[in-house]
């Protein structure tokens, strides 16, 4: 992460309040209603100052509805206004890159979601001019925040499992599935590029990554064992060019074996179960759904001479955010906790959520090449 001395590095080591304007933040049920909004109001040092939406009209509706008085029809005007100093870019990825230039060009810090680009070029870009600018970024990678993963990566430090042999993850993606919601179906479409490779497959990886090291010569298949989708709404068929089965392996650091499979939809079995096998004991992970970055983990083990995994309560020094419930608040409960690593890293230029340097690098890690 870069830590030059800009203006909100200077607020954060001064305790003073960052101000957050939010492009994307509707009134209806968006990702960045559901997450951000909650994830700021939580965590202090940062405020909410200003949204802006696709219109004047919704915009305004959004924030009498949110309670946030600078509401804009368009990022140019929030990224202009003073009182943000943190850009969030919270739409559909065919629109990070512009929006994310907007911001960069105004010389705003913007948090981007993930996935970062449109493909492993529109990161790479976007990285780049990030680092012309030499302002703190961050993207929306939040899994490996989560105080279930942030535990689990301290108990292999510190030796639970003994010397990792294997890991196993298996996972439902919810979309790319049978249905699909009448507001969801660009998802189908692997132009736009959210797919179950790079949303799912990927907040999982890169949490993956972060307990038990980046995975080596990591080979990824995709397969599409379904050609449409039907819209709950309409009974229609919608066609569907993004992948619904996608495999993976390779090998950790030292030389473990791991293995992915993420499926589309849900399954009557298994949604989310990452097991980490080792010489001494093992940690199960698991989630009601595939999508361990916005969903409750449990996290269960077992060592010793015991013969099945227990579960394994979270100690209260990873709850950094005590205002959200890891269930009732499960969107935003991951989002929250890197919001509260992002200030530690500006205060003290650490590095624990992931940068734009860090985003490009994960969608090389999808597309095949470092």
């Amino acid at each position: 992460m870069n830590t030059a001395e800009s203006r909100i590095v200077e607020l954060a080591r001064s305790g003073k309040r960052i101000g957050v304007g939010v492009i994307g933040l509707g009134a209806h049920g968006s990702w960045a209603e559901r997450s951000h909004l909650p994830a700021l109001r939580a965590v202090p040092g940062f405020e909410l100052r200003a949204l802006s939406t696709s219109s004047k009209q919704s915009a305004e509706r959004s924030g009498q509805q949110h309670g946030v008085s600078r509401a804009f029809g368009s990022a140019a005007e929030l990224v202009a206004c003073d009182e943000v100093d943190l850009v969030v870019v919270a739409v559909k990825v065919p629109y990070h890159r512009e929006l994310v230039e907007v911001a960069l060009s105004a010389g705003k810090s913007v948090l981007c979601e993930w996935p970062l680009g449109n493909g492993l070029a529109e990161a790479e870009d976007m990285a780049r001019r990030a680092s012309d600018r030499a302002v703190p970024t961050a993207v929306g990678l939040q899994a490996r925040s989560h105080p279930a993963l942030a535990y689990a990566r301290d108990l292999v430090a510190d030796g639970y499992v003994g010397e990792v042999l294997s890991t196993t993850v298996v996972g439902s993606g919810g979309a790319w599935g049978g249905t699909v919601g009448p507001g969801d179906h660009y998802v189908l479409d692997a132009a736009n590029g959210a797919t179950l490779l790079t949303i799912p497959f990927s907040h999982t990886l890169d949490g993956l990554a972060s307990v038990l090291g980046e995975p080596e010569e990591l080979r990824i298949e995709l397969a599409s064992r379904r050609t449409s989708a039907v819209d709950t709404e309409s009974g229609q068929p919608v066609p569907m060019t993004a992948a619904d089965q996608v495999v993976a392996s390779g090998r950790l650091p030292g030389g473990a074996v791991a293995t992915f499979h993420y499926r589309g939809g849900t399954t009557r079995g298994t949604n989310f179960r990452w097991e980490i096998n080792g010489t001494e004991g093992d940690l199960v992970l698991t989630a009601p759904v595939g999508h361990p970055q916005l969903s409750p983990v449990t996290l269960e083990g077992g060592r010793a001479t015991s013969t099945e995994v227990a579960p394994l309560t979270v100690p209260d020094a990873y709850v950094r955010v005590p205002r959200l419930d890891p269930r009732a608040d499960a969107p935003a409960y991951a989002v929250a906790h890197a919001y509260r690593q992002f200030l530690d890293d500006l205060r003290e230029g650490t590095s624990g959520v992931p940068d734009f340097a860090h985003g490009a690098a994960r969608h090389r890690s999808i597309e095949g090449r470092r």
